[in-house]
């Protein structure tokens, strides 16, 4: 297996990278020949149609699923060289998680749950980053509260916080306003824009919404297992423009 190919700035980077499900008159080819580079400290928004692998590079790029072939590199480290044990010590320590469900722990706190990541490590939070982060998520009159005691954008500024505490290399945000309404989209995506642009984060962040892409830096747009677009995200009405150029075929990668 080849080794991702890494620069200075690439965080993670995929390299020929396919993914087949089942087998013989059967499979499906839900990506095939995918090689990306993510940028540190960089927010990159993936889109594509139902079925086009947006999910599945994300799994992929996460170490939550293992390529049919091809390799992925995240922080200097080959996913295909770990063993289980390890790959997860990396999950837990190089990435945080935001998924559509907000994944709590019903029955601990606002500020339990935020820092679980470290209370499965054995670790203590940082005092001083564990209070920026309470700030940053605006939930600082409500970090003794249980889930059933916040709102749904409460719930997933907190999945947000505990997606950060650890100081991941990468978070990866699968369809995180995807349970929210328009405001509290538009707060959990400016949470994740501010991770970027203050906190030196690099987010990777699945959706099906121009608006929420386009709070991104970068879009990537997937059509029938690869790359069909990979350039600056602009606006809403550009992310549209572009979904629909795809839609049509009248787009090359890495157009911008």
């Amino acid at each position: 297996m080849h080794a991702a190919r890494m620069t200075a700035t690439t965080i993670v980077a995929t390299t020929d990278l396919h993914r087949r499900f089942g087998e013989g008159a059967a499979a499906v080819d839900a990506l095939a020949a995918v090689s990306v580079e993510i940028r540190r400290g960089e927010f990159t928004a993936i889109m594509g149609a139902s079925g086009s692998g947006k999910s599945t590079l994300m799994h992929l790029m996460a170490g939550l699923d293992t390529p049919t072939a091809g390799s992925v590199t995240l922080d200097g480290v080959n996913l295909g060289d770990l063993d289980d044990r390890r790959l997860t010590e990396l999950r837990r320590d190089k990435v945080g998680f935001v998924f559509q469900a907000f994944n709590l722990l019903p029955v601990l706190t606002a500020e339990e749950n935020l820092v679980l990541p470290l209370t499965i490590a054995g670790r203590k939070a940082d005092p001083e980053w564990l209070e920026a982060l309470v700030r940053a998520v605006g939930l600082d009159d409500r970090r003794t509260h249980r889930p059933s005691e916040l709102s749904g954008g409460q719930q997933q500024r907190v999945a947000v916080a505990r997606a950060l505490v650890t100081r991941p290399a990468v978070v990866f945000a699968d369809e995180p306003t995807g349970n929210l309404d328009s405001n509290a989209s538009a707060e959990v995506l400016a949470l994740l824009r501010r991770a970027v642009d203050e906190f030196d984060q690099t987010v990777v962040m699945v959706t099906h919404d121009a608006a929420a892409a386009a709070y991104a830096d970068r879009l990537l747009v997937l059509a029938d297992g690869r790359v069909a677009h990979d350039g600056i995200a602009l606006s809403a009405e550009h992310v549209i423009d572009v979904m629909k150029a795809v839609s049509a075929g009248d787009l090359n990668p890495a157009t911008s």
